[in-house]
């Protein structure tokens, strides 16, 4: 197993520094990790009543975009372009309007960017009274905002949430803040921990050990599936888990809680790992796995940025990407267009042809992966919303419930929304390093999500 591990070739000097520096910056890359759910304090959503944002012929949604300039500046972590967002939510505006608007109404699309080097939960907060008390919005699309207090803020002000970001959000979360939160773009969390564990099982991720390390984020929500689905499934494929659970909200246990972990796995000899959570936890794991001299082959999936992983060599080991194996469900944060050609997608071909209407065009499916999470946000709420007379919350909740398999989203594969499912994302493929490419690369065929 020597060869499909960190080599800790480079200078542990240079690594240990990567790896605070990393750890330091976290927060302004990814937040505080997975949602922790909070209880509404105001239900007030009775049919009729009057939603914000809503007049007799308009409908003001807010499209949040995350800025990481300041982020990769400091930490040398290379992002690929995403383009110009606030003229990609121009030309989805004109697009909706241009094909019946909102609800008959025309779509008032407004762009706020937000800084992630400034990312807690005071940002999020002052974010959330931006677009529920000065902009009064119907609905707004999230992209990046992780902190606990970001979803029940927006829920408690009667403002829809079309949540864009990849975040780890179980059904319980969904029916705690409904009717207010929807993922257009990506998976309920519930139907990823089962999909991405049992697929190593099958893959023969676990095959020749008996143990596996799982690096996972501190949160309720991914507490609570590590204990109802992935302590079974390891379980099962006959895998006895050795968690270390890392508290990603403070910068000093974070950096503590990786280093530990890979101190802990190397004792245990542990040759499997896993991360459960997002949050780039994976990025900054293997960054501290290699200033410890720890040897693994890794699970990964489309919550820890394949892409990402790749795009950074200088601060991520390319030795630590061989054998890297698991589940994708975001071709533009998973592979190159040469493993999956782009577009592909009928999905995918209606948003390219409508930001090219409008002059915007991505040299590569990468490039678009905001743009496309903007476009599936905005084409279900003009699709749920087309035969609605009155435009609120509950109205909406109904008519996207009612959608089954007829919304695909453009940033992934099928598509399914039912009373049930409040994360639009069916599909997922196997997902595989190639030395060929230095790149991954999808296996088999796609894969529909146990519901």
């Amino acid at each position: 197993m020597a060869d499909l591990g960190v080599k800790a070739r480079w200078d542990r000097g240079t690594v240990v520094r990567a790896a605070l520096a990393a750890a330091a910056v976290l927060v302004a890359f990814s937040g505080c990790g997975a949602l922790m759910p909070g209880a509404l304090t105001d239900r007030s959503t009775a049919d009729g009543a009057p939603a914000p944002g809503v007049t007799a012929d308009a409908v003001k949604v807010v499209f949040v975009g995350v800025d990481l300039a300041a982020t990769s500046k400091l930490t040398g972590f290379t992002t690929v372009p995403a383009g110009d967002p606030a003229a990609q939510v121009a030309a989805l505006a004109t697009y909706v309007n241009a094909h019946g608007g909102i609800a008959g109404r025309r779509l008032d699309a407004v762009f706020r960017s937000y800084e992630a080097s400034d990312d807690s939960p005071a940002a999020e907060e002052k974010l959330c009274n931006q677009i529920t008390q000065d902009d009064r919005a119907f609905a707004v699309v999230l992209t990046g905002q992780f902190q606990a207090n970001a979803r029940p803020c927006y829920a408690q002000r009667r403002t829809l949430v079309l949540d864009a970001t990849l975040i780890g959000t179980d059904e319980a979360t969904y029916r705690q803040l409904a009717p207010y939160l929807w993922a257009p773009s990506f998976p309920s969390y519930d139907d990823f921990v089962t999909a991405f564990v049992g697929s190593l099982a099958g893959q023969g991720f676990f095959d020749g050990t008996t143990q596996a390390g799982v690096v996972a984020a501190d949160t309720p929500v991914n507490r609570a599936a590590y204990k109802a689905l992935a302590e079974p499934a390891l379980g099962k494929a006959g895998v006895r888990p050795r968690v270390a659970w890392i508290d990603t909200t403070d910068l000093g246990t974070l950096n503590a809680g990786l280093n530990q972990a890979a101190v802990d796995f190397r004792a245990q000899g542990i040759e499997r790992v896993l991360f459960l959570g997002g949050a780039r936890l994976a990025s900054f794991f293997l960054t501290a796995a290699a200033a410890q001299g720890f040897t693994a082959r890794y699970g990964v999936s489309s919550f820890d940025n394949p892409s990402f992983l790749v795009n950074n060599p200088a601060t991520i080991p390319a030795e630590a990407l061989r054998g890297m194996l698991g589940i994708g469900f975001n071709p533009s944060q998973d592979v190159p267009d040469k493993a999956y050609a782009f577009p592909a997608t009928d999905a995918e071909r209606t948003c390219v042809d409508l930001f090219a209407a409008a002059g915007q065009k991505f040299a590569a499916r990468e490039n678009a992966r905001v743009a496309f999470t903007y476009c599936d946000a905005a084409l279900l709420l003009q699709k749920a919303a087309a035969g609605l007379t009155t435009l609120d919350a509950a109205g909406f909740a109904r008519a996207a419930a009612g959608l089954g398999t007829g919304f695909q989203p453009a940033a992934g594969f099928a598509g399914l929304l039912t009373a049930e499912r409040h994360a639009a994302a069916d599909g997922y493929r196997v997902l595989a390093y190639d030395d060929g490419c230095a790149c991954f690369g999808y296996r088999g065929p796609e894969v529909k999500f146990a519901h």
